[in-house]
Parts: structure tokens; sequence; C-alpha cells
């Protein structure tokens, strides 16, 4: 991510989250405010891109294209994740209100809008939104363009994790380490290196009341071998790395329940492609498919 920008990736995942709300049906996961977190020229800009990149992911079923409706449309398709981890992610969270959970964070927020969207949680919650500095500032500008007005629940905290802890970032918020709490790290374990990756669950256990709850999604260890990734994982890999924002770390499925336990954390559910397909794209006509080798994770603290 360049220093003083917002998280293209961030951005790219508020962009279908948004485009999703407006066009698709049945819902996946209906984020209708997301739409807002762009500008017209934004919108406009980043779905011209997106349109064009079907070039890139599949160039002969671009050139059967007959404009970039169509291929905005095909390329949205391929772009499921940030949907199904989002839904699983909520989903997970309302279980966890009603069983007394009163602090909800969100490590690498990007444009999240659950603060704005699920008032009906949000009564019950305080809620600490953890991102790069550049892509909060990024949010918290267009908030203020909006005009809406912070709930007192929700609390912007911006952190550089290459130079502060999740420790010593929550210090300055009004983050209890005596309540229950639930914690999502979605769309960025696949961007770092695992002994980071590794420090952030040993964090998270560290600062937690046991029984606390991390939801985060992974690419098994198969996404970086050439030979066994899927095309189009491939393809989406070689894209992000041209952003600037290269892919970096896998984990094997089998071993995870392992790897947690030794950093402190107990694995509860460990969602494979085909759980996530079954869950939330069964039945499907329109093209919506679980990514290959991307698998969702809920974990608690020992």
């Amino acid at each position: 991510m360049e220093k003083n920008h917002a998280s293209l990736t961030a951005l790219i995942s508020a962009y279908v989250r948004a485009y999703h709300a407006l066009y698709d049906e049945p819902k996946i996961l209906d984020d209708f405010l997301a739409r807002h977190m762009f500008t017209e020229e934004e919108f406009t800009d980043i779905g011209r891109n997106l349109a064009m990149a079907v070039q890139f992911f599949d160039p002969e079923r671009a050139a059967s294209f007959p404009d970039q409706e169509t291929a905005l449309a095909w390329m949205m398709r391929n772009q499921s994740t940030p949907l199904s981890r989002a839904r699983y992610t909520e989903d997970m969270l309302e279980l966890s209100v009603e069983q007394g959970v009163g602090q909800y964070v969100i490590l690498g927020a990007g444009m999240d809008t659950f603060a704005f969207r699920r008032k009906d949680l949000l009564n019950k919650l305080h809620v600490f939104e953890l991102d790069h500095p550049a892509t909060q500032a990024f949010k918290r500008h267009r908030l203020s363009e909006l005009g809406w007005e912070r709930p007192a629940q929700l609390h912007f905290v911006p952190v550089d994790f290459t130079k502060e802890s999740l420790a010593s970032a929550l210090e300055r918020s009004p983050y209890d380490p005596n309540t229950s709490s639930f914690f999502s790290w979605l769309g960025v374990t696949y961007y770092l290196d695992r002994d980071v990756v590794l420090r952030m669950f040993r964090s998270i256990a560290g600062i937690a009341p046991a029984g606390s709850t991390i939801v985060f999604d992974y690419m098994d260890e198969e996404a970086f071998i050439p030979e066994r990734a899927a095309e189009r994982t491939k393809r989406m890999q070689e894209m992000v790395r041209r952003t600037g924002e290269p892919m970096k770390t896998g984990f094997d499925p089998t071993a995870l329940a392992d790897e947690l336990a030794r950093n402190g954390l107990h694995l509860q559910e460990n969602l494979s492609p085909a759980d996530i397909e079954e869950r939330y794209f069964q039945g499907r006509t329109d093209g919506y498919h679980a990514f290959e080798h991307v698998h969702f994770a809920r974990a608690v603290v020992a």
C-alpha cells in the first residue's frame, strides 16, 4: 500500500459490496450503504478499470463481451469473497452478541459500513475500526463529506502495524480488555508475512478475555504452488501484485488448529471453499461461486 493512499484492495472490496447491493438478487450481503463510500467519479472509474481487467483474466472471453456493463458483471462474479466473508462474519457476530459479546474490533476495516448499517447490533456493541492511517483518513473524509454523524459507539483507531502493536493501539481507545470481544480480520492475512499473522493471533489472545472470538479468512498453501493453484487464483495474485499489494502467505487447513493452539486460540470452525459454496452460493444461477483456495475460520481465545 502506498504511504499516503487508501488501500486499493479495500476500495475494490467496498465496490464489490456496493455493486452487489445495487444489481444482484438474492443478496448474499446487502451492504446498501457501500455505494456512498465513493463519489460518482470514483465509482465510475473503479467500475471501468475492473471491466478492463477482464482482458487480463480471460482475454478470449473479454473479446466476446458486447459492452463494459457485461464485462463488469462477469468480473463481479469472480469477486465473490468480499460478500461471503462479510456475511459469514456478521452471521457469527450476531450469535456472539446473543452470548454477551460487548465489543466488535474490525482489523483492517477499510470502507466497512457496519456501524451505520447494523443499528440493531450497534446498540449492543462498541465498535473499534482499526486500519492504516491513510486508509482510515480517506474513509473519515468521505464520511465528513456525506455529513453522516458518527455513532457514539464507533471508535476509529488509526494504526500502522509495522510500527505499533495491536495492544498499544487499543490502549489509545476505550477498548476494555475485560469485556468479551469479537474480532474480524478479513482480506488481510494473504498480504502479510506468516510471522506477522501469527503475531496478530498471539496479540488477540493476549488482550481479549477467554471465550472472545476471531473470524478471519485465509488462503490455503496450494494457492501459492503454481502447478496446483486454480487459474483465476493465479490471475488474482498477479493483478494485486501489479498494484503493489502482493499476496504472500497461505496456511495448511489440516494444520491450522495446531497453529492457532500454539498462539492461544482454539479453532471452532474451518470452512473450505466447498463449505462456503454450500452455505452461501448453493442454488444461485447468476454465476456467483465460492473462490478456490479461500477458507473462513472462527476461533476463540483459549
